[in-house]
């Protein structure tokens, strides 16, 4: 009898503390940024860029769950690994006095050889769009929503663009294309990786993006149970498919990161945010 009760009491308590637990380290896990180092090689990458850095982040999303002491020692651990460019996916910060102003104040303190490059994700469409450009620009950004840049470097250069975001806004490839030759190397910008699915170009090298946080709450890291196009049933439905990491579609691969912030819920559960840090090689 008294070791039946035994049992019921461990069972009880485990039952109890595991979800404690989980608690407890989604919460840990959502306020550790790791970095993640990425030597991206392709053919189409000219001398001069060889070795270059390139730091990616996304999903910033500056609330009080991460507020703008949080922003200040992200741009601090950024520029202490001194990129030669840095880019910035998308869903950025709250429309909010509290969030908005300190926030711009803080990452315009960025700095990078060749500059800031950005998109706008579908959150800030739902707050300001004009707003939050404006912000970037006061910031010396290149703002990369359906436009493009060439970063020139002796006689080399490559091609950074974007597209408008998948669910709020137009993608003019071309804009960022129109000039590009196919032994050029061109980097492109989409906040939402749906878009992989209607990307047709064979003069894109890259494709870099967010959006989706990981999965934000992952079973280990290889599922999640809700997916932003999943919440979104009139937007295109691709299930787990771009949901974090390298993917590759017809020859052209995409990264996507999980971003930094939390988007409202503040936890993570296999999904850690992350700095990536890609370096560039011809070889």
């Amino acid at each position: 009898m008294k070791s039946k009760n035994v049992r019921k009491i461990i069972i009880l308590t485990i039952f109890i503390l595991t979800p404690c637990l989980c608690v407890l380290y989604g919460y840990f896990e959502a306020r550790h940024i790791v970095i993640k180092k990425i030597t991206f090689s392709h053919n189409d990458i000219p001398e001069s860029f060889n070795g270059k850095k390139i730091i990616f982040i996304s999903d910033i999303h500056c609330d009080n769950y991460f507020p703008v002491k949080k922003v200040a020692d992200l741009v601090d651990i950024i520029n202490e690994r001194n990129p030669d460019i840095i880019i910035i996916g998308g869903d950025n910060v709250r429309k909010d006095t509290t969030y908005f102003t300190p926030f711009f104040k803080e990452i315009s303190n960025l700095k990078s050889k060749y500059g800031v490059y950005t998109v706008l994700g579908n959150h800030d469409h739902w707050e300001d769009p004009q707003l939050i450009q404006q912000g970037f620009r006061d910031c010396k950004f290149y703002i990369c929503d359906n436009q493009g840049y060439w970063i020139k470097e002796d006689n080399d250069s490559i091609r950074i663009g974007g597209v408008g975001d998948f669910w709020e806004d137009k993608q003019l490839l071309e804009n960022t294309t129109q000039d590009v030759k196919k032994s050029d190397f061109c980097i492109l910008l989409s906040h939402n990786p749906d878009y992989m699915e209607n990307l047709n170009s064979n003069l894109v090298d890259l494709v870099l993006s967010g959006h989706t946080h990981g999965g934000q709450i992952t079973l280990l890291g290889l599922w999640a149970p809700i997916m932003p196009s999943s919440m979104h049933p009139e937007y295109l439905q691709t299930g787990q498919k771009y949901r974090y990491g390298w993917k590759e579609k017809d020859n052209i691969r995409v990264y996507i990161t999980s971003g930094i912030g939390m988007g409202g819920f503040p936890f993570r559960f296999f999904a850690p945010p992350e700095i990536v840090e890609f370096t560039l090689s011809n070889k």
